[in-house]
């Protein structure tokens, strides 16, 4: 056999290269939480609940932190690629169900994605002085980075970790900056501290419902650790680094998130905050107005969301690969590229859905920030329900005696939480059910045609086996 040809056999056998290590997990965890929902966000959750937007994401931090814990029994039990739609397939067995959790995922990768884009555009045209109000030319740069980052991707995880490095170290140099210079002012007398002690919310709803709609969206800001599962077969020793990993990872970002949120609000008016595409900009122009500094916090800014792209895109494309080895989506999508060893079918398929995203939103959305974030949240708070519940049901498996064991009460309060900021009684918005739900929809049909080529494949199949048992040309009638 040619080198060539083994190099093939390797890839398509299913062993992915294990690059990333403790350091190297947590900056991926960090980097891919940080960035995008901070970034672009906070100024929505302070209009729905005035200068108490700590609130909201105190909360999104405990839930997500309850559902780490079951993700972690998961990936530490089935150290494999795919996540929750794995865990999905291993729990019931049932190909549709585990078909609209992996392309539930799949979708909340790449709103997640498509919205760091937007952000990455907005910036990008802040900084360097453009028309930010020009919708074609934000959906353009949009496009033309979304490419980019298949490219990285295309390159290999190596590559990709790489970048990640790099763009965490810089977005969280930049949220650093926001904080430092934020509490500076506010100690110089810049700032009213005591603004982050109001509730008030713009449709006179109830502090509870107040506070559980801000964590819907909120909740965007806190998703990303279920990205590191996808990446458990390119991880060394992740029985072992996952636990440590995650659990870290969640508690940094949960402290610098509720940090930013008392400077901005702090710093700016609630209304101001809200007003802005890219808030915490402002919060550095109001905070310290004659320093240069601010220049740079658009182009940080970019590079921040820019990692949440990029990571994003590479958890949608492994998730894809990762369910074509398992037969439940077409097997094309798990083609490996001989001598880069990277998924490229799947980076192609995710990148062009990410296009159409792109340019549907742009269109039918005035704030298609907020409104990719929230259906993000939601389709993840879908997902997060079924895997806080089938945590509990592959008890009854038993595989590996050292994984990880969480608490049986969380995954129990992880679902219903989870759940409730599902429903409309939360407060979501109903835009967010609506690009949900068209999505969803196309998941039907995906699964719909994925079942007839399948269903034609098997029955190929039998007729091959019927005229060989025959001994003839075909089956006799």
């Amino acid at each position: 056999m040619s080198q060539v040809a083994e190099e093939q056999g390797t890839t398509e056998s299913g062993e992915l290269k294990r690059v990333m290590g403790p350091g190297l997990l947590l900056l991926f965890i960090v980097g891919d939480i940080l960035g995008t929902g901070v970034y672009a966000l906070t100024g929505d959750v302070a209009a729905e609940v005035g200068g108490a937007a700590w609130a909201p994401f105190i909360v999104a931090f405990a839930i997500a932190m309850v559902t780490a814990f079951s993700y972690l029994e998961l990936v530490t039990k089935y150290p494999q690629a795919a996540g929750a739609a794995l865990y999905t397939h291993k729990a019931f067995g049932i190909h549709f169900l585990t078909f609209i959790v992996a392309f539930t995922v799949m979708c909340s990768g790449i709103t997640s994605a498509s919205t760091a884009s937007r952000a990455f555009a907005s910036n990008l045209a802040k900084g360097f002085g453009l028309d930010d109000g020009n919708a074609t030319l934000i959906m353009g740069i949009a496009l033309g980075f979304m490419a980019l980052v298949a490219l990285v991707n295309l390159r290999g995880v190596g590559e990709s970790v790489k970048a990640n490095i790099v763009l965490t170290l810089v977005e969280l140099s930049g949220l650093l900056l926001v904080i430092f210079v934020g509490f500076f002012a506010i100690f110089a007398g810049k700032g009213d501290f005591s603004r982050t002690m109001i509730f008030e919310s713009p449709s006179d709803k109830s502090t509870f419902f107040a506070v559980t709609a801000a964590t819907s969206l909120a909740f965007f800001a806190m998703v990303g650790f279920e990205d590191s599962v996808n990446m458990a077969e390119e991880t060394k020793d992740p029985v072992r680094t996952f636990p440590r990993m995650m659990i870290t990872g969640i508690g940094i970002t949960g402290v610098i998130y509720v940090l930013v949120s008392l400077c901005a609000v702090a710093i700016v008016p609630v209304g101001d905050l809200a007003a802005s595409d890219t808030p915490l900009v402002t919060v550095v122009e109001r905070a310290a107005p004659g320093v240069p500094i601010k220049d740079l916090l658009p182009f940080i800014s970019m590079f921040a969301v820019a990692n949440s792209a990029l990571i994003n895109m590479l958890m949608a494309s492994r998730l894809l690969y990762g369910m074509s080895r398992q037969e439940v989506l077409p097997r094309f999508l798990g083609r490996v590229h001989a001598r880069r060893r990277t998924p490229w079918a799947a980076i192609v398929f995710t990148t062009l859905l990410a296009f159409g995203l792109i340019v549907y939103v742009s269109g039918a959305s005035e704030d298609a920030v907020s409104a990719l974030g929230g259906t993000t949240s939601l389709l993840l708070l879908g997902v997060f329900t079924i895997v806080n519940i089938v945590v509990l049901v592959l008890r009854r498996d038993p595989q590996r005696s050292d994984h990880f064991v969480t608490p049986s009460a969380l995954p129990i309060i992880g679902a219903v939480a989870c759940f409730f900021l599902v429903l409309p009684l939360s407060g979501r918005p109903a835009e967010h059910y609506r690009i949900g739900g068209g999505l969803l929809a196309l998941g039907v049909v995906l699964w719909a045609l994925t079942w007839l080529a399948n269903r034609g494949l098997r029955a190929k199949k039998t007729y091959f086996r019927d005229t060989d048992d025959l001994g003839g040309d075909g089956p006799v009638n």
